[in-house]
């Protein structure tokens, strides 16, 4: 006889997607029972669903698919997200603090004043994602793709940016950042000057000049030499 029976996990599904409001009665029933309850959504299909202001604190949603979902003020906050796919979600004003959102693909999505503190961002796609106003202090944005991110007024300040790819465009210029950074980063535009083809300008030539006892600080210049 076959069993129709759904699963727990196909429950919650359908519970988060029918009704937010009675999915948070729910994790708030599951939290007086036991503090530490986190669900498990991982890899669950939850594209183009509403899930604005959905409580989904420390729920595993690994590998889930949440692509085109409206995740606005949403709470987030220590989910796993490891590898999900949040393509064109929108998580604006989110709370994805401590986040684990590594490998996660979240190209094109709004992230317009997300908290991201203290968020994995590992090796995430974040290519035309709109990120201006977002808080990502004290993120991991290692290895982390923001090519053409916008990132105006994004607060950036204690995020390690190590191998991640900045975007040089107009969406870059206002974003927030910390002394280590910008020694980071003088030491990528000295090295520009003397790697240069063609020769230096006087002015450059002035530039680089003081520009390097402020680059010889960047924190990795004992690995890729003093200039």
């Amino acid at each position: 006889m076959k069993n129709n029976k759904k699963t727990l996990k196909e429950r919650q599904i359908k519970v988060l997607t029918g009704n937010v409001e009675k999915w948070n009665r729910y994790m708030a029933w599951c939290r007086r029972k036991q503090w530490d309850f986190k669900a498990d959504l991982s890899e669950a299909n939850l594209s183009v669903s509403d899930l604005s202001k959905a409580n989904l604190n420390g729920a595993n949603l690994s590998k889930a698919d949440l692509s085109g979902s409206d995740l606005r003020w949403a709470d987030l906050s220590g989910v796993n997200l490891s590898e999900a796919d949040l393509r064109w979600a929108n998580l604006s004003k989110a709370d994805l603090s401590k986040a684990n959102l590594s490998e996660a693909n979240l190209s094109e999505a709004n992230l317009r004043w997300a908290d991201l503190r203290w968020a994995n961002l590992n090796g995430a796609n974040l290519g035309k994602a709109d990120l201006s106003g977002a808080n990502l202090s004290e993120a991991d944005l290692r290895w982390a793709n923001l090519s053409k991110a916008n990132l105006s007024e994004a607060n950036l300040s204690e995020a390690n940016l190590d191998f991640s790819s900045l975007p040089l465009w107009c969406g870059s210029l206002q974003m927030r950042t910390d002394t280590k950074q910008r020694k980071q980063i003088a030491y990528h535009l000295a090295s520009l000057f003397i790697n240069s083809e063609e020769t230096l300008t006087d002015e450059e030539k002035q530039l680089l000049e003081a520009l390097k006892p402020f680059a010889n600080q960047f924190h990795k210049v004992d690995e890729c030499g003093k200039l």
